[in-house]
């Protein structure tokens, strides 16, 4: 089984990092993770729609080179259908047993993904409907993804 997250930015904080690197060290008996960072595109303060849709636009095309063939591709999108811990480990568990040994989760950068990158994934989700920065996003779902396997392996975990 192997998770790839390809994520719009680098982690600039030390703290989320050894936050990220626990989880990703607590998820290795359950999965492969990977994590795929692509640089996100320098926009002006009070940018026009048209320089945020170029800069979602790149960063888009960006993200659609990392993709792995084969996988199954899960945006998350903060207008999507959120699920609570326990509807995320069956959702999970579904999308492993069903169609692929490899997911592949995006997260988009400051003003979201492009429609390309939209239209490439097989299913979007939200995390939450309160807006997070992207590093931030991605521990949480690194800690969610480890919250569902130890539910999917009736193993404890705190509440």
């Amino acid at each position: 089984m192997q998770i790839t997250l390809v994520t719009v930015g680098k982690i600039k904080e030390q703290y989320l990092k050894e936050a990220i690197n626990e989880y990703i060290k607590r998820l290795s008996p359950y999965s492969k993770i990977n994590i795929i960072e692509v640089m996100d595109e320098p926009i002006v303060d009070n940018p026009s729609k048209k320089e945020i849709e170029k800069a979602i636009d790149k960063e888009g095309e960006k993200i659609l080179s990392h993709l792995p063939s084969n996988s199954y591709v899960i945006n998350l999108d903060l207008n999507k259908k959120e699920y609570d811990s326990i509807e995320f480990a069956s959702f999970l568990q579904k999308r492993i047993d069903t169609y692929s040994n490899h997911l592949v989760f995006v997260i988009g950068g400051s003003y979201g993904l492009s429609m390309k990158v939209k239209n490439n994934a097989k299913e979007s989700i939200s995390i939450s409907k309160m807006t997070f920065t992207h590093q931030m996003t991605r521990l949480l779902l690194l800690e969610q993804i480890y919250r569902a396997f130890k539910i999917n392996n009736n193993e404890t975990y705190h509440k």
